[in-house]
């Protein structure tokens, strides 16, 4: 199996760094401090990350062809689980919350 493509490693690696530092989908979450609901349980942790990878698109050489909407979708999805008011722009479908 070849390595995983820079590219690919690079949206990984960042949406991981924004997540992590509280900066994710600023315009979305804003001053919403999301990580200690993140990290309580790990399972919430787990869904973010599953919602990235699953929306996320990659094309023949494996670079990610739509990084931001990925990360929208995970974005949209904490901020429904700490404010449950907020409605995504759309629901989610089974395939971008399903565990592999």
């Amino acid at each position: 199996m070849p390595p995983i493509p820079v590219d690919l490693r690079h949206a990984c690696r960042f949406f991981a760094f924004t997540l992590a530092n509280g900066t994710l989908a600023p315009d979305l979450l804003g001053r919403i401090d999301y990580r200690p609901h993140l990290v309580e349980f790990g399972s919430e942790l787990e869904m973010v990350f599953a919602i990235f990878l699953n929306v996320l698109d990659v094309d023949e050489d494996g670079r990610p062809t739509n990084e931001p909407n990925a990360s929208r979708r995970a974005a949209e999805w904490i901020r429904h689980y700490v404010d449950p008011t907020y409605r995504p722009e759309r629901p989610f479908e089974d395939w971008e919350t399903e565990l592999h």
